[in-house]
């Protein structure tokens, strides 16, 4: 008997926890041992374990799908992507979990995450990012303007580093990433985004105030014009999802 076939793949592990912690129906923030079990988790997963061949030293063809490189292994080229493109793993009504790849020099603009927790894990190549939280709440179910305090000012983030994880109001819910070198990042969003449910991906424009370092103002701004963000197959190890809640 194969035992090594019957090992639980990390992606797995990873699933089962998010849903076991992020439950129908269930209000309030994860318990902070919850949250250190998903940054655990998070913080062993390798390219490989979501169908992506991040070491850059692999040759490849464009597979069945021309836009979406891959080696001789089957595994997505991440290093060979042209633009910023997602990977879609699983959602449901809980919890979203994706991969966004990115080419050098690619930037995803300020953006935010209305009432949710996110994780994320850099899997590989370096990254810049600038995050912000409002300083006052918002008063309604999402907010378009007003003045945000600095979380990370340009830091740059190279793998392997710890999961990072962001909350409604704390820890830079407002963010944005510009790819140094190729670069991927693996993301738990709970919940996922939703039109219906008040929680849209609201863009934004920063402007610095001279005399209060530390601090912007943000303005909601449409779509970037120059965004482009493709799509390709997830290509890991197959999950066994709960089809009871999802």
């Amino acid at each position: 008997m194969d035992f090594h076939s019957m090992e639980t793949s990390r992606i797995q592990r990873l699933y089962d926890a998010c849903e076991s912690i992020f439950l129908p129906g269930k209000e309030g923030l994860p318990a902070v041992k919850q949250i250190r079990w998903l940054q655990d988790l998070l913080d062993d997963m390798e390219p490989e374990d979501v169908g992506i061949d991040g070491s850059g030293t692999r040759e490849g063809s464009p597979g069945d799908d021309a836009s979406t490189p891959k080696d001789q292994d089957g595994l997505i080229l991440g290093h060979a992507v042209k633009q910023i493109t997602y990977i879609h793993i699983h959602e449901c009504d809980d919890f979203s979990i994706g991969v966004f790849c990115f080419p050098a020099g690619a930037k995803l603009p300020l953006h935010d995450h209305p009432h949710m927790v996110v994780l994320s894990k850099l899997l590989y190549g370096s990254v810049k990012v600038k995050s912000y939280d409002w300083v006052t709440a918002p008063k309604s179910r999402t907010k378009k303007s007003g003045l945000a305090k600095v979380v990370m000012d340009n830091r740059v983030l190279q793998a392997p580093c710890k999961a990072s994880v962001l909350f409604p109001a704390t820890g830079g819910n407002i963010h944005s990433f510009t790819a140094l070198t190729p670069c991927a990042i693996l993301d738990v969003l709970a919940p996922p985004y939703s039109e219906e449910l008040e929680r849209p991906s609201t863009y934004f424009s920063e402007i610095t105030i001279p005399n209060l370092p530390g601090f912007a103002l943000l303005e909601e701004r449409g779509l970037p014009d120059d965004l482009r963000v493709a799509c390709a197959p997830y290509l890991g190890p197959e999950l066994s999802l709960d089809t009871e809640f999802c």
